[in-house]
């Protein structure tokens, strides 16, 4: 009798332990397939995303990426701009936030938007014509490393700088990387949260431009009004939504 029950609950024992495995294993292939993800669910990515791009969701509708030189293009273009975007969106915020505290220069209290007409230490013209100048001399090697990666490694003025050698377009390293974060073996988690974040830093220029369309106001202080009074101060109650009677 005893030997009987002690096969019964081996057999138990047993089964519960495969269930185990097999949920187990269940989700893991869940957690696998939400890392992998697709901006459509429950269709296939273009051949042309294979996943390589750091955030490749295989979201392309157009087809505007198959072929490979313009896929490089746009990735590199998506990579530039949400740089530009995250810069630009602490830009608008930190200004904006810093007379509250305590923080005082020239330009306090001047709107991100006529910021940049705004006149320093000298005119907003002289400002773009430097800008102008210098962000072609930029650009240009930038678009020629990507033409031809490692071309422009060595400082043409500074002998002594020069880029590493194992460096990619839009990862340089080098002095473009002063804490070593391309050395890291989570480097490629980095670039997700980086493309990430980048993309709601463009999404969210666009929101504070048309904020500004419609309220005359910097981000903080909307969000501020809002949080005041939530039922009133919303895209509801603005000129943006036209009136429902």
């Amino acid at each position: 009798m005893a030997s009987t029950c002690t096969k019964i609950a081996g057999k138990a024992t047993s089964v519960l332990a495969q269930k185990q495995r097999g949920v187990t294993q269940r989700r893991r292939l869940v957690v696998s397939n939400a890392k992998a993800g697709n901006w459509r669910p429950g269709t296939a990515s273009p051949s042309h995303l294979n996943g390589t791009l750091p955030g490749d969701y295989g979201f392309d509708p157009l087809n505007l990426g198959s072929d490979p030189v313009n896929l490089k293009w746009f990735a590199q273009a998506e990579l530039l701009h949400a740089r530009f975007a995250m810069l630009g969106c602490a830009g608008i915020l930190l200004p904006e936030a810093a007379p509250g505290l305590g923080i005082a220069w020239d330009g306090k209290g001047v709107n991100w938007v006529d910021a940049a007409t705004f006149d320093y230490y000298s005119d907003a013209k002289t400002f773009f014509v430097i800008q102008l100048f210098a962000m072609h001399w930029v650009e240009i090697r930038r678009y020629q490393d990507m033409q031809n990666p490692g071309s422009v490694n060595q400082d043409p003025i500074f002998n002594t700088n020069k880029l590493p050698d194992d460096g990619k377009s839009g990862y340089p390293g080098g002095i473009f990387d002063p804490f070593g974060w391309s050395k890291r073996k989570d480097f490629a988690d980095l670039q997700l949260k980086e493309i990430k974040n980048g993309r709601l830093a463009m999404f969210s220029f666009i929101g504070f431009w048309l904020q500004y369309l419609v309220q005359h106001k910097g981000p903080l202080d909307c969000w501020v009004d809002h949080v005041a009074n939530p039922y009133v101060n919303n895209i509801l109650n603005t000129s943006a939504v036209p009136p429902f009677n």
